[in-house]
């Protein structure tokens, strides 16, 4: 179709588009809407999952994870692993990786003079867990380990009220060591750490990894090494860096670790798209509903251009470009719309009443709006393929107007 005859049509469908203002303006506030909904909804989706993840990553998870093999099956003392060596260590220092730290990782069992429960000892080097966990800015009462070789014991908040003890206090911690025997050692709690799940308050101990390691007669042995990311784009490259040089070792990244925490991504991914199509088959059957009833009272009109010689594609085209100005219009509205919603939200969405639920799910009391060009891109390519997909059939139905019976139905 020639360029001249294509701004003919757009200009004439751009005037039939403003015949009927209202019916215009109702279906401009639809799409609106419904991208609107598509856009905010993507963000504040992304930006729950986003907040799960790395609660998950700081909750001593990481981006990746290293082991001796069965460790992950039964994190036991006996599956432990060496020091990192010159290659594996040049690989945990290569760009791309923000922090790690070794840890020693045992179940044990920790009693009070009144208390006793099961726990998993953590030992740490403090100074590592900087940038890669919760446990460095965690301490509510008391003072943080200071040092790998600390021979105090930091507490959850929640254990430490079961076992009814606090700072101050002492704690016997007993676990199988090296030699398959109970070892047991007194330690002083210096403090106690807080976190966003009450779960974490009562599963974790921690102690410096020096003293783990002598408590269990490992020696320098280790049970992982936890690290982040730069970013998780590059999750992937570290991942082989660091397989390339302990091929002997388990190296997991956190889906794999969490793996119920991998699915709730992977269903949220699918439930996006899932909503995308609820929303537009909404804002599809206004489209259609507006684009026939337009057919019809322009019956006659479309019968004078078939009568002057307009092809059938050109009314094709005509119809087709009114549906993508009702488009366009209505997207425009709507992405605005969201991005002033999601500058509005600030730090993000306030969910503090339903903060047991949130708690539950991994979520704070507020969720950010993560708002992300690609899914913005994503609705609006959607809403403007199938909506001109769905626009076809009215374009259709013009087309096949005759002339002759059209002029005629019209003056009758």
């Amino acid at each position: 179709m020639r360029p001249r005859r294509l701004a003919f049509l757009a200009l004439l469908g751009w005037r039939n588009l403003w015949r009927r203002p209202g019916r215009t303006a109702v279906l401009l506030a639809a799409v609106a809407a419904g991208s609107w909904t598509m856009v905010v909804s993507a963000a504040f989706m992304r930006g729950a999952i986003d907040q799960v993840v790395e609660e998950t990553i700081r909750n001593l998870t990481g981006h990746v994870q290293v082991h001796a093999p069965g460790y992950r099956d039964d994190p036991v003392v006996d599956h432990r692993m060496p020091p990192p060596s010159p290659a594996l260590r040049r690989a945990l220092d290569a760009p791309g990786v923000r922090a790690w730290a070794p840890r020693v990782r045992v179940p044990a069992v920790v009693a009070s003079e009144r208390e006793s429960a099961g726990v998993v000892l953590v030992g740490i080097d403090p100074a590592a867990e900087r940038g890669l966990s919760f446990i460095p800015g965690a301490v509510v009462r008391g003072r943080g380990l200071e040092g790998p070789g600390d021979p105090g014991i930091l507490l959850g908040r929640r254990l430490a009220r079961h076992l009814e003890t606090r700072v101050g206090k002492r704690v016997v911690v007993m676990s199988q060591d090296a030699a398959n025997v109970i070892a047991s050692r007194g330690f002083r709690v210096v403090g106690v750490f807080g976190a966003r799940l009450e779960a974490t308050e009562k599963a974790f101990a921690f102690t410096g990894i020096e003293t783990a390691q002598r408590m269990l007669g490992i020696g320098g042995d280790i049970s992982e090494i936890a690290l982040a990311v730069t970013d998780r784009g590059r999750i992937a490259p570290v991942l082989r860096r660091l397989r390339a040089a302990a091929p002997d070792l388990d190296v997991q990244p956190w889906n794999v670790l969490e793996p119920i925490l991998g699915l709730r991504v992977a269903f949220s991914q699918r439930f996006s798209v899932i909503w995308y199509l609820i929303v537009f088959l909404a804002m599809a059957f206004g489209l259609v509903n507006t684009l026939l009833m337009a057919v019809f009272e322009r019956t006659r009109e479309f019968g004078l251009f078939r009568a002057l010689g307009m092809r059938p594609g050109a009314v094709v085209a005509q119809v087709l470009l009114e549906a993508f100005f009702l488009l366009a219009l209505g997207l425009a509205a709507g992405n605005l719309a969201a991005v002033l919603t999601v500058a509005a939200s600030g730090e993000g969405i306030d969910v503090s009443a339903f903060a047991r639920g949130a708690a539950l799910a991994g979520l704070g009391h507020v969720i950010p709006l993560e708002w992300t060009a690609g899914d913005a891109l994503a609705a609006n390519l959607l809403v403007i393929v199938l909506g001109m997909a769905a626009a076809l059939y009215p374009a259709w139905r013009a087309a096949r107007t005759l002339p002759v019976e059209s002029i005629a139905r019209a003056s009758a």
